[in-house]
């Protein structure tokens, strides 16, 4: 056989060994990993990192609230629609053509003010008809009136048939019906030409005009010749839960008088003030509501009849309580808390417990006392002994010159703790370029 041929089972020593000596290298590098993975997930766990614990975190800057005392109301909040007290249709009571507009669109109107006029002439005729009627058949009655007291003279002395006399007093009696019915017809001619002069039954706003000058109306024109609206004093319709029933039936059975105030869509610009006058008599069985029913002077002409607002009805005062701005209050893990700014400039997690709400304003029933100073901005990343650097609510307004104080105030600390202390910690003593140094040499 040829030496050069070499057989495939034979295999050199060397390739055998090559695979298992990488195996183990591999391994151990696998193992090592893991290793290094642990031990930094134990460090992580075992030292959490804590705001203002890193050697270059400063104080945060915090704006801060004085707890204090005060009143503070029980309000309810409801959705409501504005009502005129009265609103009336201005129709004619007769026919006739239109001859007088005595009004502007806008107008105010008092009770009684002229609005227009109807053409008279035909109720004039018809008046001076009635009265002539009138004096005919009074005339009548008198002269039977005459004859019957001549006849009870016959009858006295029996120159005249009883019969005669009986006639006679019944015909005095039907003249005097017929007198009767002419008066009420000339009352009735004297109603109507009132009719052609129409005049405001309230005083109010007068709106669109619906009929022209000239028009033959009648009454019964839908539209009518002009709408009158109240508009002061005013109602608001509005609704709560039935819920709050018993606690404003109780207030109004007490005489007490329950302030409203009504707020335009947002909420945010009021509107008028007034006062709660009743409530419905039924519950509303689809919704769970009750309607009620507040009056506003509405001297300013700030509502307007089907206009949305929104009302606040004062059901109760909590006098001399604790408050604050719920700007301050937090929620979280503890629940309700707040951040206590402490003497030294550090803060710490208080819980408080939390009453009404009355706009910006909110009770604490407990957890803090008047004096007190919470944090009501810049809390977002304060934690429990975190220090702080106080600044002024006008300094939220100009953010660049906050910034330039608290970086003054810091190089001012620096300052004196560089120059208080000789041999001190580098780290410490404002050595700025070491600590970087430093920092790059440990990363």
């Amino acid at each position: 056989m040829d030496q050069h041929v070499k057989n495939p089972l034979i295999v050199a020593p060397e390739q055998t060994r090559r695979p298992s000596r990488w195996r183990g290298v591999l391994t151990g590098c696998v193992v090592l990993a893991v290793l290094a993975g642990i031990v930094w997930w134990t460090r992580q766990q075992a030292a959490p990192p804590q705001a203002g614990a890193g050697r270059n975190a400063g104080p945060m800057s915090i704006v801060p609230e004085t707890v204090g005392k005060g009143d503070i109301g029980v309000s309810l909040n409801a959705l409501g629609t504005v009502t005129s007290l009265a609103t009336v249709t201005i129709r004619s009571q007769i026919s006739g053509y239109l001859m007088k507009i005595d009004f502007k669109e806008g107008d105010e109107v008092k009770k009684g003010d002229l609005i227009a006029e109807i053409d008279s002439r035909p109720y004039e005729a018809t008046l001076a008809q009635a009265k002539g009627q009138l004096a005919r058949d009074e005339a009548q009655l008198k002269g039977a009136q005459v004859d019957l007291t001549r006849y009870q003279n016959l009858a006295a002395q029996n120159a005249v048939p009883h019969q005669t006399l009986d006639t006679q007093v019944a015909l005095v009696a039907q003249y005097q019906g017929t007198v009767e019915a002419d008066r009420a017809s000339v009352k009735s001619a004297e109603v109507n030409l009132q009719y052609c002069h129409i005049v405001s039954p309230i005083n109010g706003r007068v709106g669109l005009r619906q009929v022209d000058l000239g028009n033959y109306v009648t009454p019964g024109d839908t539209n009518g010749l002009v709408v009158i609206t109240q508009l002061e004093p005013i109602s608001v319709l509005f609704t709560l839960p039935e819920d709050n029933l018993q606690a404003v039936a109780k207030r109004l059975k007490e005489g007490a008088v329950l302030p409203a105030a009504a707020y335009d869509r947002s909420g945010a610009n009021k509107l008028a003030e007034g006062s709660l006058q009743t409530f419905d008599s039924q519950i509303d069985a689809t919704t769970g509501t009750i309607k009620l029913r507040g009056q506003f002077e509405n001297d300013k002409r700030t509502l307007y009849p089907n206009q949305f607002v929104n009302i606040r009805l004062l059901l109760d005062t909590h006098k001399d309580a604790t408050t604050m701005s719920t700007a301050g209050i937090q929620r979280g893990v503890p629940g309700t808390f707040v951040y206590l700014v402490n003497a030294d400039s550090t803060v710490s997690v208080r819980p408080v417990k939390l009453g009404v709400t009355d706009g910006d304003r909110v009770e604490v029933l407990s957890g803090l006392t008047p004096g007190d100073r919470v944090v009501i901005d810049g809390a977002d990343k304060l934690r429990e002994g975190a220090k702080v650097v106080v600044r002024s609510a006008g300094d939220t307004t100009n953010p660049a010159a906050a910034a330039k104080g608290a970086a003054a105030n810091g190089a001012a600390k620096g300052d004196v703790k560089g120059d208080g202390k000789d041999g001190a910690d580098p780290d410490k003593a404002g050595g700025g370029n070491h600590k970087r140094s430093e920092d790059g040499q440990k990363k």
